[in-house]
């Protein structure tokens, strides 16, 4: 079982991720775009990445400029699926 600790920080991570492509998931979660279910997903399968401290650290040096996530990004199509109109 996964710890909490363990549970926050990929929350944390995916939440950055994702400001870092322009998207705010609180409000895309009021828009409708996002469902709690596939937020929950997106943050285990961020849970299951081997890379969480390369990820932090691509996220300091790409914060609110990225277009896309780095390519061992386990929530791609997460984040593509969002941005689609």
């Amino acid at each position: 079982m996964l710890s909490s600790t363990t549970l926050k920080r990929h929350a944390g991570l995916v939440d950055d991720m994702a400001t870092a492509q322009g998207l705010d998931l609180e409000e895309q979660m009021l828009r409708g775009n996002v469902d709690m279910g596939a937020l929950e997903d997106a943050v285990l399968r961020c849970t299951s990445c081997d890379r969480p401290t390369a990820c932090a650290a691509w996220l300091e040096q790409n914060a609110r400029e990225a277009s896309t996530p780095p390519g061992y990004c386990r929530n791609q199509s997460f984040f593509n699926d969002i941005k689609r109109p």
